[in-house]
């Protein structure tokens, strides 16, 4: 994936992200309410206290992920997603390493996230890159990562 970019979300990416995050939704639950997802109605306004990734193959916007402040050393990683069409080629773990990075420039010590109890292939991906399960509750898999 050497023609792989990953870029911050500028406001001309919002069509594509938020419709990317969507379809992907759509696709594990078999429907979609627009509604309850309003932060993606902004992108740019609604994850200015972090940083949103987008990634880019070919110019075909194909990935997406953010980190949000949590607490003064803690950050929460949010909103991955690969289209269907691009996974399984290491632009998940492309996204997710910028955003290790970028919380370390932060100085976060500790990463937290979570996802779908049945999404087993996202749970499978995080413990790969080393986060533990700390919790599971109301259909949650709630992970942690210590950054060295």
């Amino acid at each position: 994936m050497s023609d792989l970019v990953i870029a911050r979300f500028t406001p001309a990416d919002q069509p594509e992200a938020q419709a990317l995050i969507l379809a992907g939704m759509e696709e594990r639950w078999g429907a979609l309410d627009p509604s309850l997802n309003p932060d993606l109605n902004d992108i740019a306004k609604n994850y200015a206290g972090g940083i949103f990734l987008v990634a880019r193959w070919e110019g075909q916007l194909v990935g997406t992920g953010a980190l949000l402040p949590e607490g003064e050393r803690t950050g929460r990683i949010v909103r991955m997603s690969v289209a269907r069409s691009h996974r399984c080629r290491g632009i998940g773990a492309r996204i997710l390493q910028a955003l290790l990075d970028e919380a370390r420039s932060r100085g976060y010590r500790t990463i937290v996230l979570e996802t779908t109890e049945t999404w087993d292939d996202a749970i499978a991906f995080y413990l790969k890159h080393g986060f533990r399960i700390v919790a599971r509750r109301d259909g949650e898999v709630h992970f942690a990562l210590t950054l060295a």
